[in-house]
C-alpha cells in the first residue's frame, strides 16, 4: 500500500492553517476531510504508561540485563498489542486524549555513560552494541510485521544525551567525532536502519553547539541523508522553546519554530509550533516545508491504519490489556533480569525454612517495582508478598520496614533511626534476614518539569553520589553488626556503591533486582528460593568507587564504561553468577571471503541445576591504536541448558565488527590481528576471578 502517495494526496487537500495544525502533538481534527483529532504523546518504556491499566514489565535497564533480543521482541509485541487494544476501546468512545494514541515514545537508546545519570535506568545500559540489538528487538515487537504498524515505536533522545538533568535545557554536550560514531550513534543507527523505527525524538540539550531538535547535522545530514530515515521526527517536550529561552541560538518563538521545522522536526511536543504561521508570515519557512512535515505526520497515521476500517489490528479486543499471558511474560522477564552479584553458598534458600526476617524500605513497597514511565498494573506483588506466597503457611516471617528510603526516620515525631531496633530484633529472632534496599523513581529519574511533574515535593533526578542513602547505610550497618547471615536485595536502576557490602562477612549474598515490574516480587522470591536459577548479566559497570569516574559533564568516553576504563571494576559489565556452572570448549573462528567471521563454541551445563547461560563474544583489535582501549561486545546469545546438557552456539560476525572508528568518525579496517573471546563474561581479570573461569580465546587474522 502506497502510504506516501495517500498522505500527499490528503495533505494536498488541506489549507496552510490545517497543515500547520497537524504538526502539533495535540493535532486537532480536520472534520471536512474526515481526519479525527490525534494526540501523538504516548509512552511504553516497559509497558503502556500513564493511561490506566496495562502490564508492567521490568524497567528497561532490567530488560537489558536479560541479554535477550528475542524476549525483547516478545515484550514489544505485548506492549504494542495492549496499546492497540486500549486505542481501539478509547477511540470508539471518542476519547483521544494524551497517552491514548499509538505513537509510543520508546525505546530510550541513549548510552548510560555515567552511573550518576538519573534517567539511566530508562536505557539498555552502557554498551552501544547491546543497546542497538535490544532496541531493534523491542521496536520490531512494537511495530509488528504486517502491512500496517501494530504501533509506532520511537527511538530517543537523539543524540548524545545522558545528563546532567538539571542542566539539560541549557547544556551543550561537546563530543569528538570518534566518540560520536563509536559510542553515541550506533544504537540509533541500528534502530533506524535495521529496526525501521517509525519515530525518532530529539534531545533537550545541544550537541556540539546545535540544539538537537533543530540540528542540521543530526537530523538532516545523519538521520535522513546518511541513514535514509523516512518516519517522523518529534521534539522532546517543550524542547524547542529552549532554543530562544535557554540555549539562546534564536531570539523569538517564531525563529525557534522555523529552525526546528527547516531542519526536519515534524512534530512539536509543546506549544512553539503555534508560531509556525507567524514564521511563515515572516518568511522564515515556506509552505513547502510545512507541507513536507504534514505529509510525514499523516503518513505515520496511515501506516498505523488510522484511516482504514479494514486494518486487521482494529479487531484486537480490550481483553488483551493486562491479560494472564502478558503478566506471566513480565514475571518471566523479571526472573531473567536478576543478577546475582555475590553468593557465599547461602543461596538458594531452603523453601522449607521456618523463620526468616524480611527487612528494608523496598521490601513491601510498590515504588521500586514500577520505575518511571509506568502504567497501572492489574496487580502488584512486592518482595514480601512474593516470599509469603512461596513459603509454607507455617513459616514465620518477621517483617520490618527498617528505615525510610531517604529520610532519617519513618515517623515524623520519632527520633532518627526509629525502625532500626525493630529490624535488629527481627533479624535476631529469625537468624536469617533478607534486606531490601535501594532507590525508586522518586530518587533517580527525570528532571520533573512541566508535563512530567507528578509530585511537587520530589526534586531528585541525578544521583548526588553512588552511595545508598544514609538511612539505609545506618540500617545495614546495624544488621551487619548482629552477625546474622544477610541476603541483600538491591533494587535500583543504576550502579550503586556496594563495595562495603561485598566485603562484609555477614552479607552472604547480593542480588541486583533492578525495578522488576509490577509483580516483580514474585520473581525475586523465585530466584531466592531456587525455583529458577539467576541468569541476568550486568548491562552497566559497577565501579569500585566514584572517585576516579571523570566529571559528570565531560562527554568524552575516556576512562568510562568497560570498553575504556583503566581501573578494575567491582562488578564488571556482563557479569552475573548462577546456581549452576557452565563449561566452554571447542571455540572455532572461520573467516569468510566477504570479511565476516563464523564463530562456534560448545557450552555444557556441568552443575547440579538447570539454568540459562548468556554466551558473550568480545573482540579486541591487536594492531590499531584507534581501537577501543579494552575490548568490545560483538555478539551474545541466551541458551537454556538442563543439567548435563551441551549445545553448540553459532554466530556470524559481520565485517563491520572488525572496523575501528578514526578521529574523523569514519569506520574502517585498521590492522589484521584480532583476539576473539567467547564465554560467560568479559575476558578482564576481575570477571575471571569472580566467575572462577576464563572465556576461551582464539586468534583471527584478516
Amino acid at each position: 500500500m502506497d502510504f506516501e502517495k495517500r498522505a500527499r494526496e490528503l495533505v494536498g487537500q488541506m489549507t496552510l492553517e490545517e497543515k500547520a495544525s497537524q504538526l502539533r502533538f495535540d493535532s486537532p481534527a480536520v472534520k471536512r476531510l474526515g481526519i479525527p483529532r490525534y494526540h501523538w504523546w504516548n509512552e511504553s518504556l516497559h509497558g503502556v504508561a500513564r493511561a490506566g491499566t496495562a502490564t508492567m514489565f521490568p524497567q528497561a535497564i532490567g530488560m537489558a540485563a536479560m541479554f535477550d533480543e528475542e524476549m525483547m521482541k516478545e515484550i514489544g509485541t505485548a506492549a504494542g498489542m495492549e496499546a492497540r487494544a486500549k486505542y481501539n476501546a478509547y477511540s470508539a468512545l471518542e476519547d483521544r486524549d494524551i497517552y491514548k494514541g499509538l505513537t509510543l515514545w520508546s525505546p530510550n537508546v541513549n548510552i548510560f555513560r555515567d552511573p550518576r545519570w538519573g534517567r539511566g535506568h530508562e536505557t539498555y545500559g552502557e554498551d552501544p552494541y547491546l543497546s542497538g540489538r535490544l532496541g531493534v528487538g523491542f521496536i520490531q515487537g512494537i511495530q509488528g510485521e504486517g502491512e500496517y504498524l501494530l504501533a509506532a515505536a520511537c527511538a530517543k533522545h537523539f543524540a548524545v544525551h545522558s545528563g546532567p538533568e538539571e542542566q539539560r535545557h541549557t547544556f551543550d554536550a561537546r563530543v569528538s567525532r570518534k566518540d560520536l560514531w563509536e559510542t553515541y550513534l550506533p544504537a540509533f543507527e541500528a534502530c533506524v536502519t535495521e529496526g525501521k523505527v517509525e519515530g525518532v525524538m530529539g534531545a533537550y540539550n545541544r550537541t556540539n553547539g546545535e540544539p538537537c531538535c533543530g540540528s542540521k547535522t543530526l537530523i538532516q545530514d545523519i538521520l535522513k541523508e546518511k541513514w535514509k530515515f523516512d518516519g517522523y521526527f518529534v521534539s522532546d517536550c517543550w524542547a524547542i522553546k529552549d532554543f530562544h529561552e535557554n540555549h539562546h541560538v534564536t531570539d523569538t518563538a517564531a525563529q525557534s519554530a522555523a529552525m526546528a521545522l527547516r531542519n526536519g522536526c515534524d512534530i512539536n511536543c509543546g506549544n512553539t509550533y503555534l508560531h509556525i504561521l507567524s514564521s511563515y508570515e515572516q518568511g522564515l519557512v515556506t509552505e513547502e516545508e510545512i507541507t513536507e512535515a504534514a505529509v510525514h505526520a499523516v503518513r505515520t497515521r496511515m501506516r498505523l491504519g488510522l484511516f482504514d476500517k479494514d486494518c486487521p489490528y482494529n479487531q484486537i479486543p480490550y481483553e488483551t490489556v493486562g491479560c494472564k499471558k502478558h503478566r506471566e511474560l513480565a514475571i518471566h522477564a523479571a526472573e531473567k533480569s536478576m543478577v546475582l552479584l555475590k553468593n557465599n553458598g547461602l543461596l538458594p534458600l531452603d523453601r522449607k525454612l521456618k523463620k526468616v526476617a524480611v527487612i528494608g524500605p523496598n521490601a513491601d513497597s510498590r515504588w521500586p517495582l514500577i520505575a518511571n514511565y509506568h502504567g497501572t498494573a492489574p496487580r502488584y506483588v512486592t518482595v514480601l508478598d512474593g516470599i509469603e506466597n512461596l513459603l509454607d503457611e507455617d513459616a514465620r516471617i518477621f517483617y520490618s520496614e527498617g528505615c525510610h528510603t531517604m529520610k532519617d526516620r519513618v515517623e515524623r515525631l520519632a527520633l532518627p533511626g526509629d525502625r532500626i531496633s525493630e529490624a535488629v530484633t527481627a533479624a535476631l529472632k529469625a537468624g536469617l534476614a533478607i534486606v531490601c534496599v535501594g532507590l525508586d523513581e522518586r530518587y533517580e529519574g527525570e528532571q520533573q518539569d512541566l508535563g512530567n511533574r507528578f509530585d511537587e515535593a520530589i526534586s531528585m533526578a541525578d544521583k548526588p553520589s553512588l552511595a545508598l542513602p544514609e538511612s539505609q547505610r545506618r540500617l545495614l550497618t546495624a544488621l551487619i553488626e548482629t552477625g546474622i547471615p544477610l541476603v541483600v536485595i538491591n533494587m535500583s536502576g543504576s550502579a550503586m556503591d556496594l563495595a562495603w557490602l561485598d566485603q562484609a562477612e555477614s552479607v552472604k549474598a547480593i542480588l541486583q533486582a533492578w525495578y522488576p515490574g509490577a509483580e516483580g516480587g514474585m520473581a525475586v522470591a523465585r530466584v531466592l528460593f531456587g525455583k529458577t536459577s539467576p541468569s541476568g548479566r550486568l548491562p552497566v559497570t559497577f565501579y569500585r568507587s566514584e572517585e576516579k569516574i571523570p566529571p559528570y559533564e565531560d562527554y568524552s568516553m575516556k576512562n568510562r564504561t568497560y570498553r575504556y576504563m583503566k581501573e578494575e571494576a567491582l562488578y564488571p559489565f556482563g557479569f552475573g553468577l548462577s546456581y549452576t556452572s557452565f563449561r566452554y570448549r571447542d571455540l572455532e573462528c572461520v573467516p569468510a571471503g566477504d570479511g565476516s567471521v563464523s564463530i562456534s563454541v560448545k557450552v555444557r551445563n556441568e552443575g547440579s541445576a538447570d539454568g540459562e547461560e548468556v554466551v558473550q563474544v568480545y573482540i579486541k583489535n591487536l594492531d590499531s591504536f584507534l581501537a577501543v582501549r579494552n575490548h568490545s561486545l560483538c555478539a551474545f546469545a541466551r541458551v537454556s541448558l538442563a543439567k548435563g546438557q551441551e549445545r553448540e552456539v553459532s554466530f556470524c560476525l559481520p565485517g563491520l565488527a572488525f572496523c575501528v572508528v578514526d578521529q574523523d568518525g569514519d569506520r574502517r579496517l585498521d590492522g589484521h590481528r584480532y583476539d576473539i573471546y567467547a564465554g560467560g563474561s568479559q575476558p578482564d581479570g576481575r570477571s575471571c576471578l569472580l566467575m572462577g573461569s576464563e572465556p576461551l580465546r582464539a586468534r583471527v587474522e584478516l
